[in-house]
């Protein structure tokens, strides 16, 4: 996301609170890489139709992140939409609510804006109005204490918001609650790494509790 994160030779690094900018060899960016996937890899390659996948690339990670508000918010932007549009989206939010540097660092010019900053952007970013009540929504509910963290079940109450589906929540609890085995059996690209393999969604009863480590593997040989 432009003026939030940049990879440069190579190298991936972000803005976080406090206007600091990370890397992945920083102990604050550590929850970026999610959880070691030792285990998922023992689970799922004995599974006949996604051990192949799982030999193909082994240690394949869960990312996390560094914050579930933003993570979620992120989510919602890029519903229905493609990948460009949902990261047009999230950039014309941080231009117009996002905290600057005291000095940019290479691309990285602001930092993640506050959940009330959001609030009053919401309606300036050229969406659907579905959709911006949904990011305002959001951003409320973050505003008003909501907490999207790894270990923690937040499914009912991010349901429980105008524009947030199954699919989000999901998603959400796979990368920011660090749930293993969130689901996501709608995902179109789920769909298509399923068809690959000549199962159905079904098959994923049999990779409990590490269907979040099979979404990974589904995408990545989509």
């Amino acid at each position: 996301m432009p003026g939030i994160e940049e990879v440069v030779d190579g190298v991936y690094r972000r803005t976080i609170a406090g206007g600091r900018v990370i890397g992945l060899g920083d102990p604050a960016a550590a929850p970026l890489l999610g959880a070691d996937p030792a285990a998922a890899d023992a689970h799922l390659a004995r599974d006949p139709m996604l051990g192949p996948l799982v030999a193909a690339r082994p240690r394949l990670r869960v990312p996390g992140t560094v914050d579930g508000g933003e993570l979620a918010i992120r989510a919602v932007l890029g519903q229905q939409v493609s990948l460009a549009a949902a990261r047009t989206l999230a950039a014309r939010l941080v231009a117009a609510a996002g905290e600057p540097l005291a000095e940019p660092v290479g691309g990285l010019t602001h930092v993640w804006p506050r959940p009330e900053a959001i609030v009053a952007a919401a309606p300036l970013l050229g969406m659907p109005r579905a959709r911006q009540r949904a990011v305002a929504a959001l951003a409320h509910a973050l505003a008003d204490g909501l907490r999207l963290e790894r270990g923690r079940d937040a499914r009912a109450e991010l349901l429980a918001l105008p524009g947030v589906g199954p699919w989000t929540a999901e998603y959400i609890a796979m990368r920011a609650l660090g749930d293993p085995d969130a689901w996501l059996p709608t995902d179109l690209g789920v769909r298509h790494g399923l068809a690959r393999l000549g199962v159905g969604v079904e098959a994923a009863e049999a990779w409990r509790p590490f269907r979040a480590h099979a979404v990974i593997h589904l995408w990545s040989s989509a």
